[in-house]
């Protein structure tokens, strides 16, 4: 082991710049997010359900799927719009009188856009791929587009009730229930329907996400070796006493007593009480 030890000064003179492929980030922004009454479809038998109703209850909400297209901003060399399209899968409790309450769940989206900077880029992009029982693949981008990534995390519900089509309280969104992707279907077990005249469900979610613009860049960083993996391969093929295996786990001491306020990671003393002395 003591042989892999490298002192500074032979650390510099193995260190030489190799040029890599990167994604740089060119510009970035965050976002919070109350996204107030959102229209939640619903299958056919889920809908049958709904009409029976006489509330409901979001007891999951969850980021399905996130579609991103990115457009150059006219008149504003290197800026680009990114249009954004949320679906959100929302689990619901629907309460049917005295019975127990009916879990169904349904497709709420969204629609978000902004303004970032990506630079400019005119060369054509070749790569090659390789596609399973066929000939390496070469695709190409005409422009040299940026990149959007978004990152977001799954939505909080903070509020859902159940109308009829019309209400005033509401706004009718202008979203077309056949334009939702294939991948977004078949998430659920049927079909989602929107037929007219039938009572709507409405949620409010509260949401964080990021949004950034990278573009594939060619850069000079240093470096000392290659990465080599030191430790073996581990097949799970290989006997085990399953005895052995429990005995090399630690006693899990934590499970067998709750926590206290002050071990939670969020924890933040009020400034009107004393803080707890077993802190």
């Amino acid at each position: 082991m003591d042989e892999k030890i490298l002192s500074a000064t032979e650390c510099e003179r193995c260190t030489e710049n190799v040029c890599i492929s990167a994604s740089q980030i060119y510009d970035t922004c965050r976002a919070k997010e109350c996204l107030e009454n959102l229209r939640v479809f619903f299958c056919a038998e889920g809908q049958n359900i709904i009409e029976s109703a006489s509330s409901v209850k979001v007891t999951n909400a969850e980021v399905i799927w996130v579609y991103s297209d990115v457009e150059s901003l006219p008149f504003n060399r290197g800026y680009y719009t990114v249009d954004l399209k949320f679906f959100f899968r929302v689990e619901f409790n629907a309460f049917t009188g005295l019975r127990r309450p009916v879990p169904v769940d349904g497709l709420a989206c969204f629609e978000k856009k902004v303004v970032l900077f990506g630079s400019e880029g005119v060369a054509k992009i070749f790569q090659s791929k390789y596609k399973e029982d066929s000939f390496d693949v070469a695709t190409w981008k005409k422009t040299n587009m940026p990149n959007a990534v978004v990152e977001v995390v799954d939505p909080i519900a903070l509020n859902s009730f159940i109308t009829y089509p019309g209400d005033p309280a509401v706004s009718e969104p202008l979203f077309d229930i056949s334009s939702v992707p294939d991948c977004v279907h078949r998430v659920f077990d049927n079909t989602l329907v929107d037929i007219p005249g039938q009572r709507q469900v409405y949620v409010t979610l509260g949401l964080f996400l990021m949004v950034r613009l990278e573009r594939d860049v060619q850069i000079t960083v240093p470096a000392a070796s290659f990465c080599i993996p030191e430790s073996d391969c581990k097949s799970s093929e290989d006997p085990c006493d399953p005895c052995d295996l429990f005995d090399k786990l630690c006693f899990p001491v934590d499970e067998f007593f709750p926590p206290k306020k002050c071990d939670f990671k969020d924890y933040e003393p009020s400034l009107n009480n004393a803080p707890y002395e077993g802190c």
